[in-house]
């Protein structure tokens, strides 16, 4: 009855691979898979992947026992695949001994995750996502043994099966040493045949298991050719088998088991794949960039969603592309990855920048500073639970080789772990030496990092090394480092809410009313293919360049006209242009070298000079790799001065957050000179004048009698005798801004303007300046007799910001910098020395030329550096200059103009005929 019984089973086993040969000889139908097995064979590989989805249309019965009873019907499909590659190609067959079947397409209700398995898909065909928390080493494992004996010149041959394999009944663990006579035996180790073996760990997604609970996981073997196609953190599908092992103790089995999955494929979520690039691609992108403002065009279009910051965006662009890595004879590598460390106030979207680095880079990693320690960037060393041995586990930035680190938080991380990153940043490698384990790993990647300052907001009064509180060692690693600050300005805060109330009043076009109930499996597709993903739309469609005009989100931000690159266009234009590795012309060099040179000088002769990080020469290979980069975005193979000049712009923002110089009429003092004249300032005490005095006291008295007599008068506080005080203390402040030892009338006008303001915000209509300055002038230089015989004549300011006086027709002027309303003494070094009986004459600016100049400039610093002093008269200064130069002495006018030139830039000041040394 037992051989019956046997017989109809065979039977029944070798109908359903007879049907399994036929779906596979589908040379008549569409010849898919006779063509897919043809492509097996010449690439060497031994699975073959099959789409559930086309068996189900040819055989709907096979599908269901394959799903429901795998390990029957699974070992039938592999003979029949065993069966068509030895009609098609034998050899192919003799030299491959197993040949597998993996699967994809919907599995429906076997579709599940680590949480939803249970007892009933139990020998079932299941797919199940999760993301790998751990992975074993791949270890060979033993399929057949042979073994010779020298007694009896016999080989014994025998194979091993366990609860792993598709074998109904495991054969013995036992390896033979000794045959049934008990004749030694000796193993032949090159007839043996062994396969790979590696068992993983997934667990549950996070975001798919249940509010409150922890993440489930379950044990998977992968055999053969399945190791190694993952790493922990992968998000990834297994179709496979579940089985159960018994689980012995004492020789007795329990009454639970231990579940694994047998793997029958891995199928990643997370695909770092290239873009898929044709022929048409290539030739948009060279069109494209033929464009002369390409570089501005990609760096608007990245992260459009974030309103400004022009300057880091080009930065960010320049990381994606990269610089050239360089590999000298003599072992150094000169590294082409940017780095870029962002530092600023809460809110101003530095994380967002961060998160769309990470979507548009094609290999990048994410991390945050608090969550990561120093080994968990780089490596760490390890032990193995199943053998207790020693093995390295890679780091984020040993996983991101050849991409981008995203570091969020990056002031939160301990010295210690900032400390690790170092080498990676600079060399490019990880070097361990722990544990007996001496290994080098390749970290080439770049580092964006994003934190705070030290004191949560950026402070305005300390400077900026102060503020970010990292060290000079780690700051010089980053190419660039930029301070983004939240600023309160109305028509910026009103253009940024427009902008961000736009993007949450947009709905996409393809966005439904409410979501769909989740089936309760935590699966959102039950498939292993999304036929609405963006790369299967990449496939089948043309990728537009510009993103298409909406009015509803884009509004007045951006007009109609103004191009958006798509993201998918700039993704494919990036992974082009990295490809191309741009060589230095001479004209780039030399604008890169004297860049340098300058910073350089300026880095040692200004040392209270603010800046961001130091200038070392690494900051020369941030202007090469920029520059490298500007290059790579316009497809060029030579980096042309040009792109120097977009570097150095770059540099310039980064370090001193210097902004293009835009032509204005407007002038701005910088804040050193400004700090400098302040302090020269504050060391004069003016004396108030008659004049001011009498204005001043004026202004009291009818403050007094407005308090008294307009009680209803709305003000800020009570006119008291301490009113008087800050009149005089105001006056007294105007005076000294204008470098002069006596408080004018001018002076005490201006404080009473500033008084009306504070008290009662009432704006003080001013008088003419004609008007203002004749007073002035007739008070203060001109006695009573001469104003009755001829008036002062006004002064008038020319546009170079020089003034008119009146002037006798032969004495020469002898001053160097006008001022505008100081005492009235004749110095030799005054400017206002007037006469009456000439008419009004405009003063010419003298002339000195470039080589004059240069040897009065040599002469000067000379000077002040034999006195030990920053402070000199006008007096000593003409007498030392020609003493020194007897041959060729310098005229009055050409000390003239040399000293306004010098003034004008800011290399020393003139007052009350002293020459001060800024």
């Amino acid at each position: 009855m037992g051989s019956v019984t046997d017989v109809v089973v065979d039977q029944r086993l070798r109908d359903i691979q007879r049907e399994y040969l036929e779906f596979l000889e589908d040379e008549e139908d569409s010849g898919v898979y006779t063509q897919l097995v043809r492509e097996m064979i010449n690439t060497g590989d031994c699975r073959l992947v099959v789409n559930i989805n086309d068996l189900r249309k040819k055989n709907p019965k096979r599908v269901a026992g394959l799903l429901k009873s795998a390990f029957e019907e699974l070992p039938a499909f592999h003979r029949a695949l065993r069966e068509f590659v030895s009609a098609v190609d034998s050899n192919f067959a003799k030299k491959h001994e197993e040949l597998f079947v993996g699967f994809e397409g919907s599995f429906g209700s076997k579709h599940v995750s680590p949480r939803t398995l249970c007892a009933r898909n139990l020998g079932n065909l299941v797919c199940v996502e999760g993301i790998v928390t751990k992975c074993s080493l791949v270890r060979p494992k033993v399929v057949r043994s042979v073994h010779y004996c020298p007694a009896t010149k016999k080989t014994l041959e025998r194979r091993y099966t366990d609860l792993t394999s598709y074998e109904a009944f495991p054969s013995s663990a036992l390896y033979p040493t000794k045959d049934e006579d008990g004749n030694l035996l000796e193993t032949e180790y090159g007839l043996c045949t062994y396969k790979d073996h590696q068992g993983i760990t997934i667990q549950e997604m996070p975001e798919k298991s249940p509010a409150g609970q922890l993440p489930r996981s379950i044990d998977v073997v992968l055999d053969n050719d399945l190791v190694d196609r993952c790493k922990p953190g992968d998000r990834i599908q297994i179709v496979g088998i579940y089985r159960c092992l018994p689980n012995k103790q004492g020789g007795f089995t329990s009454g639970t088991f231990r579940t694994i999955l047998l793997a029958n494929n891995v199928l990643l979520m997370n695909k770092e794949l290239s873009p898929n690039i044709g022929l048409d691609d290539v030739n948009k992108c060279k069109k494209f960039s033929k464009a002369e403002d390409v570089f501005e065009l990609l760096a608007k279009s990245l992260a459009p969603s974030i309103h400004g910051h022009e300057y880091i965006k080009k930065a960010l662009l320049c990381m994606l592309l990269g610089g050239v890595e360089k590999h000298l004879p003599n072992g150094t590598r000169l590294r082409g990855d940017i780095n870029i460390l962002l530092i600023g106030d809460p809110s101003v979207a530095k994380s967002q920048l961060l998160r769309y680095v990470l979507h548009t880079a094609p290999r990048a990693l994410n991390t945050t500073g608090r969550g990561s320690s120093g080994v968990g960037l780089t490596a760490a060393v390890t032990t193995d639970q199943e053998t207790g041995e020693r093995r390295l586990e890679a780091g984020a930035m040993v996983l991101g080789d050849r991409g981008i680190v995203c570091i969020d938080e990056f002031d939160k991380m301990s010295d210690m772990d900032r400390t690790a990153i170092h080498e990676v940043m600079e060399q490019g490698r990880v070097t361990i030496s722990k544990a007996g384990i001496h290994a080098s790993l390749n970290a080439r990647c770049s580092v964006l990092a994003a934190a705070n300052p030290v004191y949560g907001r950026y402070d305005s009064y300390k400077t900026p090394m102060e503020n970010i509180g990292l060290q000079d060692s780690l700051l010089s690693r980053f190419d660039c480092l930029f301070i983004m600050l939240d600023t309160a300005e109305a028509a910026s805060d009103r253009m940024i809410a427009d902008h961000v109330v736009r993007m949450h009043r947009y709905r996409g076009p393809t966005e439904q009313e409410g979501e769909a109930l989740a089936l309760g499996l935590g699966i959102d597709l039950l498939s292993t293919e999304d036929p609405t993903s963006s790369d299967q739309a990449d496939e089948n469609q043309e990728t537009p360049i510009y993103e298409k005009y909406d009015a509803l989100l884009h509004g007045s931000s951006r007009a109609a006209t103004d191009k958006i690159i798509s993201l998918p266009f700039m993704r494919k234009y990036i992974h082009l242009a990295k490809a191309i590795k741009p060589v230095l012309t001479k004209k780039a060099s030399e604008a890169i070298a004297e860049e340098y040179s300058r910073l350089r000088s300026q880095d040692s002769e200004h040392t209270d000079m603010a800046r961001t990080q130091p200038v070392t020469a690494r900051a020369l290979e941030t202007l090469i790799r920029l520059s490298t980069a500007h290059a790579k975005a316009r497809l060029s193979v030579k980096v042309q001065e040009q792109d120097a000049l977009a570097a150095i712009e770059m540099v310039q923002y980064a370090y001193f957050k210097k902004l293009r110089v835009v032509p204005s009429r407007d002038k701005i003092i910088s804040l050193p000179f400004m700090r400098k004249y302040i302090h020269l300032a504050k060391a004069i005490k003016p004396v108030l004048t008659k004049k001011a005095s009498e204005a001043i006291a004026e202004e009291y008295s009818r403050l007094r009698s407005q308090d008294s007599e307009h009680t209803d008068m709305a003000r800020t506080q009570p006119v008291t005798a301490r009113a008087l005080e800050t009149l005089i203390r105001l006056s007294t402040a105007h005076a000294k801004a204008r470098l002069s030892v006596k408080v004018q009338e001018q002076d005490a006008l201006a404080a009473i303007e500033m008084v009306q303001y504070a008290y009662f915000k009432k704006v003080v209509q001013k008088k003419s300046k004609t008007a203002t300055k004749a007073s002035t002038d007739s008070a203060d230089e001109a006695t009573d007799d001469e104003e009755a015989e001829a008036p002062a004549a006004p002064k008038r300011k020319r546009k170079s910001g020089e003034e008119v006086v009146p002037q006798p027709s032969k004495k020469p002027k002898t001053a160097a910098t006008p001022s505008r309303g100081d005492d009235a003494s004749a110095d030799v070094s005054s400017p206002r020395v007037r006469s009456k009986e000439p008419p009004t004459v405009a003063v010419v600016r003298k002339e000195i030329s470039k080589e004059r100049l240069a040897t009065f400039r040599a002469s000067m610093s000379k000077m002040f550096m034999e006195s030990y002093s920053q402070t000199m008269t006008m007096d000593k200064l003409r007498e030392y200059v020609r003493q020194k130069h007897t041959a060729e002495p310098f005229t009055e006018d050409e000390i003239e103009a040399a000293v306004q030139r010098m003034t004008d830039d800011n290399q020393i000041m003139v007052s009350d005929g002293m020459v001060f040394l800024i």
